[in-house]
């Protein structure tokens, strides 16, 4: 089961690095050509923002596996684990609820558009651009699934990446510290 899941984490890594890679290097490449040769590329604005929003609803999703999604937590931290874990699990119950009706109505949406409704400059048909939405929070409800298995089933909270981070610095100062007295004797 873990190896499924750890292939769905590198894929989702892997799709946020290509296209944040891709959408500020065609960035890069337009003010280039605005700044010094005094012309843009028409298509790569429009390539540039279809790609970040793609970036954006796979962040997401990748974000809800690390449960890195913004929550008030301050009245769950005065319970209980075990009774903090339910109260999380039924508000993500609802977040659950939400994006499988957004799947759905994206998916009505998306089946209504016309294939002559394309992308101006790139000429592709939108419904192909929308795909991102039913996508995006199809995964998405994986990963609260996922965190939901991982804290309610097996007993494992993911690690807060605010706590991560900072926990992180600390002890690359503490090692820079040692490393600087070392230096000093």
């Amino acid at each position: 089961m873990s190896a499924h899941w750890s292939f769905l984490d590198r894929f989702e890594s892997h799709v946020c690095r290509v296209l944040l890679a891709v959408f500020v290097t065609l960035l890069f490449v337009q003010i280039v050509s605005r700044q010094i040769f005094g012309f843009s590329i028409t298509w790569i604005e429009e390539l540039s923002i279809i790609l970040f929003v793609w970036f954006a609803y796979f962040g997401a999703s990748y974000a809800a596996r690390i449960a890195a999604h913004n929550r008030v937590t301050f009245h769950l931290n005065a319970l209980p684990r075990t009774k903090a874990r339910v109260i999380e699990a039924m508000g993500d119950a609802f977040w659950i609820a939400f994006n499988l009706v957004f799947v759905w109505q994206s998916i009505e949406f998306i089946s209504r558009l016309k294939p002559f409704v394309k992308a101006q400059t790139l000429g592709w048909e939108m419904r192909h651009v929308y795909l991102a939405l039913p996508i995006a929070f199809t995964l998405m409800t994986l990963r609260i699934l996922q965190v939901n298995y991982l804290k309610l089933v097996r007993g494992i909270d993911p690690t807060d990446p605010d706590k991560a981070s900072v926990q992180a610095a600390l002890e690359l100062a503490e090692d820079e510290k040692r490393n600087f007295e070392k230096g000093e004797r």
